[in-house]
């Protein structure tokens, strides 16, 4: 079995079991759970030390699982996505099915549909969102590649993938827009 196989399998036993993972999106490195299990997603909280109410970005792999995670989801949003080059975490108004720890304090979510190869094929495994939040303690800055990564954050995930963990070019972090009545107002 190849790394990237045996990656997506240690995670899957991971996510299944309620645990967190360390694991690179098509961003940065992330720390991910499954965004459905609220014990899960409080692991994450106690190990970057983050305020409870500050809400997290959640992976998706494709359009039709976006929309059994959003209430009123205006399809235009697509046109926009197509558009854009650059990974675009949106929010969106009215989550559901989702962690209420995920969920921002006025019912909204950050949702990236995730086009990397290794997180899309993760997601479509596991059949679930997944979390992604920066592999970081709170405060901190988000670590560019693999080797800046916190030696307390590899340690306080229940897996650390192997895939890309040799890649040193510089990830950043990826735009986040809110989506108002057809128009794309950029948060970052």
């Amino acid at each position: 079995m190849n790394s990237f196989e045996t990656d997506i399998e240690n995670c899957l036993r991971v996510l299944q079991s309620g645990g967190i993972i360390l694991y690179p999106t098509d961003t940065i490195w992330g720390i991910g759970c499954d965004a459905t299990n609220a014990a899960a997603v409080e692991k994450i909280i106690e190990l970057k030390n983050r305020p409870a109410n500050k809400s997290f970005v959640v992976l998706v792999a494709d359009e039709r699982e976006l929309m059994q995670y959003v209430a009123s989801l205006d399809l235009e949003i697509f046109n926009y996505l197509d558009r854009t080059t650059k990974p675009t975490t949106i929010i969106y108004e009215s989550a559901i099915g989702l962690a209420d720890n995920v969920i921002a304090d006025n019912g909204s979510v950050a949702i990236r549909i995730c086009k990397d190869e290794f997180c899309k094929h993760l997601i479509k495994r596991f059949r679930k969102p997944i979390v992604s939040t920066s592999a970081n303690t709170s405060g901190m800055p988000s670590p560019p590649a693999f080797s800046e990564i916190e030696t307390i954050i590899k340690g306080g995930v229940d897996y650390v993938v192997q895939h890309k963990q040799d890649v040193a070019t510089a990830a950043t972090p990826s735009s986040i827009i809110k989506w108002n009545n057809g128009k794309a107002e950029v948060i970052r």
